[in-house]
Parts: structure tokens; sequence; C-alpha cells
């Protein structure tokens, strides 16, 4: 249990969720939550739990960016409002309480769904490292679990929530990946195969699952059905986006096409021993309000603040860039405490990480370089101030 919370069995009972419409409830009870506003406001606090979130952010949240004279102390009052109706619902108060520059919901891990889905989902890739499968593949179906639906459903009319969205569901995109990949580790390739149908017909772009897929025919004895995924795979990226799968992909295609073997454990150990090593190396542990930031050219810092830093030519963006190249909604970093995750919005001239343009999105790392339009910049993790 985090630091400073009350003790007591109505408080334990405290559950809070965003992977679907929002919700806070006490054993088999819903607490109501008030105006859309007010839940937004609930809404940043809960997905940036155990961190305290600016009264600038919960107001850019609250009112897109564009707070009205007067929005600082309706935000005050909705904070009172959310005390209020917690503590008629038996939850101590003291989870929500004021710590600079802002306002802080301090809960367990166990208490919120997206704190359930991380752990299980770092448990899964642990077990996957140390080659038990059986146990990545319960880690990782419990984290899928935890999705109830679309992130945040009920606040989509929040701009905030479009992009927090997108970030999300490129983290459950991954897990589903890892779970498809213990799956066949445990020898059990038949068991993924529609699942891996339908998230292909979603996110078509997505190489990784339809390696997954891929894989899972060849082991199911249907190689007719994965040398055919191959070839849609590869007439899909080059009538949409002009471009051919990638090296990974094109040679599991040729070993399938020499008929070799396949060793799906090793596959599955090796591909969870590099997440952890990607996780290790994008940590970012919080001893401020913005401990990473965007660097220009020029030197100047563009603080990433909060859970999703959104950057677009609109002045509604966290970060805004006057450059034609730059569509009005372009990208979004999102920081989930763990690992900052760049996601291109569906621009026209792409986000390039590391010289490689992104499909749609990839984890940042201490040093990584950013291009976006005709604007570069260093990601800086380091925690000095500056």
């Amino acid at each position: 249990m985090a630091d400073g919370l009350g003790a007591g069995q109505s408080f334990a009972a405290a559950e809070f969720g965003v992977l679907g419409p929002l919700q806070v409830r006490v054993g088999d009870e819903a607490v109501p939550l008030g105006t859309p506003k007010q839940r937004a406001v609930l809404a940043m606090l809960v997905v940036n739990a155990n961190r305290p979130v600016s009264i600038d952010s919960l107001m850019g949240a609250a009112w897109d960016q564009r707070p009205p004279s007067g929005a600082r102390a309706t935000l005050h009052a909705y904070i009172s409002n959310l005390r209020r109706a917690m503590g008629d619902a038996g939850i101590d108060r003291s989870v929500l309480a004021s710590r600079p520059p802002g306002y802080q919901l301090s809960i367990s891990d166990d208490q919120y769904d997206f704190g359930r889905f991380i752990a299980e989902k770092n448990a899964g890739v642990q077990a996957a490292a140390a080659a038990r499968f059986e146990q990545a593949s319960r880690h990782l179906l419990a984290a899928l679990g935890q999705w109830r639906g679309r992130v945040l459903e009920d606040l989509s009319d929040f701009h905030f929530v479009e992009t927090l969205a997108a970030a999300l569901d490129e983290e459950r995109v991954q897990v589903y990946i890892a779970r498809a990949e213990a799956e066949i580790a445990c020898g059990r390739p038949h068991a993924v195969i529609s699942e891996l149908e339908a998230l292909t017909a979603r996110y078509g772009y997505r190489e990784p699952l339809w390696a997954q897929l891929i894989t899972a025919y060849y082991l199911a004895d249907r190689q007719a059905d994965a040398l055919d995924a191959y070839l849609r795979l590869k007439a899909l990226l080059a009538d949409d986006l002009g471009i051919d799968p990638g090296w990974t992909i094109r040679e599991l295609y040729e070993r399938i096409l020499r008929q070799e073997p396949l060793d799906a454990r090793k596959a599955a150990q090796s591909h969870a021993e590099d997440t952890i090593v990607a996780q290790s190396d994008n940590a970012i542990r919080v001893r401020g309000p913005a401990v990473a930031a965007l660097v220009g050219a020029d030197g100047r810092r563009y603080a990433l603040a909060g859970s999703a830093t959104r950057i677009g030519r609109s002045p509604d963006n966290d970060i805004v860039l006057s450059d034609a190249k730059v569509s009005r909604h372009h990208a979004v970093i999102a920081d989930d405490g763990r690992t900052l995750l760049i996601t291109d919005l569906g621009s026209a001239n792409g986000v390039r990480v590391g010289g490689k343009r992104i499909d749609p999105s990839a984890k940042l790392r201490h040093g990584d370089r950013v291009r976006i339009g005709d604007e570069e910049f260093t990601v800086d993790t380091a925690l000095s101030e500056h």
C-alpha cells in the first residue's frame, strides 16, 4: 500500500478503473463521480496515480487546454466534491490530497486496473524470460482481463482521452503479442490462431502480430496459410504505405519456404529478455513534476509532464510547433511512470526515431533523436535539475 494511505476495511475495498468507463467502486457499489469535467479531473489523477499532477495539467484536461477565467476555483471545487464523494462511500479522504504543484491520488497498484495491468504484464514478461511459459501466459491473460472496454470511453469527448487511449492501446497490443508467443511456446499454436486473425485485421500494420500468426499457422501444420498471410501483409504494406515488410518477418517467410524448424521457445524467451532490457533502459523514477524532456537543437527544453504530452501545430497541444510540415495534432508521448511511448497520430509526414519512421509507436530511451517535421529533438530522461 502506498505511503500515507489510511487503514481500514472500507478503504481496502476501493477500486479505481480507467481501462473502460471511469469507475470507482467500494465492494459492489459504484461511487457517484459527478459532472463530466469533474470525472475528467479524477481520470487524470488515476492514470497518474501516486504522482503529483499539476493544477495546469488538470485544468488543461478538463477544459481541453482552454481553461476559462475562474477555472482554478472550479477545479478546487471539483477536488472537494470528489473527496466528499469518496468519504461518503467509506474511502479515506486522504487518498486525494494536495501535493505541489497540484494534487495526487495515492493508491496501491492493485487498487486500479491499469496498475494491475502493468504488474501482470511485467510478471508475464519476467516469467517468459525465465522460460516459464505456462506462468507467463497466465499472467499475460490476467493483464488483458483488466480491460473492460475502450480507455475512458465515457469521457471520449475530452482531447486528452484520445491521445491517452492511443498510447495505452499500444501497450495492450504488446501484451497480446507476448501472450500469443507464450501460448505457441507451450505447444498450443491452434489456441491463438483465431485471436491473431482478428488482431491482424484490426491492427493491419503491426508486423509482430503477423509474425505470431504466421508462426502459429506453420506450427499448426498450415504452411499454405502461413505463406498466404505473409503475402497478404506484403500487399497491404505496399498498397497502403509503399513499403516492404521488415527484415525479421521476411526471414521468417524464407525459413518457412525452406521448411525449416522453428524454435518457438527460444524465440519467446529471447524476445522477453529484450523487453526487460528495454524496460530497464526506459525506467524513470519520479523526483519532480517533470522528469523527462525533449531538447531542441537550440537547447530549448520541452517538459514531458503528466501522462500524455501532445505535440502538433495547433495551439491546443502541449508542445506547439510552428512548422508547416507538422500536422495539427501530430504525435503524443505517453508516460506510464515506467516508459515513454511516442505515437504518431496519423500525421502527414510521420515521426522518426533514430532516423526510422515509426508505425505507429516506439518506446523512447535517453538520448534518442526524434524528428517531427523539420524539428529535431533529443530525449532527456536525466533527473538532475536544469
